[in-house]
């Protein structure tokens, strides 16, 4: 989400729901964060998946240094133990195989995701092998600039929601849900806010 999109999107949340406004005066705008789109974010996804993002950075540059391109072709011909020797576990080599299939058989164009609604994009994302709901939302957000995704499956932005609402439970993806109802049409921005919020907020 750009600078641009952030502002606009803070504005409307502020007037919308009072602890916005009260928290942003405490912890200013969320910055900017963008990710690139298409087969390489898919592949970056399933590399980051739970490990830190440091250690799935190394990962990713010790196989563009063994790649002449990140793609379909190239992930489906390198051999597998080279993957886990670059760091990829069993089934992550088993995921990332199964996309480049996907996008050369042609089941998968991520492309074709742009044109697409919503729930439309996030059916065809978690179709894929090792890709849940929480992964084509973040796709959503930060690659297609969707500004209406809230991925409340994602345990810091509930603790964080918690905190914002003063409420004595962690709410549950539901309840979450149900809670930034009257976001829309800007719980993307929300949600980008409610992650700076949880590292800046006290506890």
């Amino acid at each position: 989400m750009t600078p641009t999109i952030i502002h606009q999107g803070m504005q409307a949340l502020a007037k919308a729901d009072p602890d916005i406004a009260k928290a942003a005066s405490q912890v200013g705008p969320p910055p900017a964060r963008e990710r690139e789109k298409g087969f390489e974010a898919f592949f970056a996804t399933i590399v980051s998946q739970q490990i830190s993002t440091a250690a799935a950075s190394a990962i990713l540059q010790r196989l563009r240094d063994q790649l002449p391109e990140l793609n379909a072709e190239t992930v489906t011909a390198i051999d597998a133990q080279r993957l886990r020797d670059a760091g990829l576990s069993w089934r992550k080599v088993d995921y990332a195989k199964a996309l480049a299939a996907a996008t050369l058989d042609g089941d998968f164009d991520a492309q074709t995701l742009e044109s697409m609604d919503d729930a439309t994009a996030i059916q065809a994302i978690t179709a894929l092998r090792g890709f849940g709901r929480w992964s084509a939302e973040i796709y959503l957000m930060f690659s297609l600039k969707r500004a209406d995704i809230f991925p409340a499956d994602d345990l810091a932005l509930r603790v964080a929601l918690g905190r914002l609402k003063g409420l004595e439970k962690r709410p549950t993806p539901g309840q979450a849900r149900a809670l930034v109802e009257h976001w829309t049409p800007w719980r993307s921005v929300g949600a980008l806010f409610l992650w700076h919020y949880y590292r800046g907020a006290p506890a």
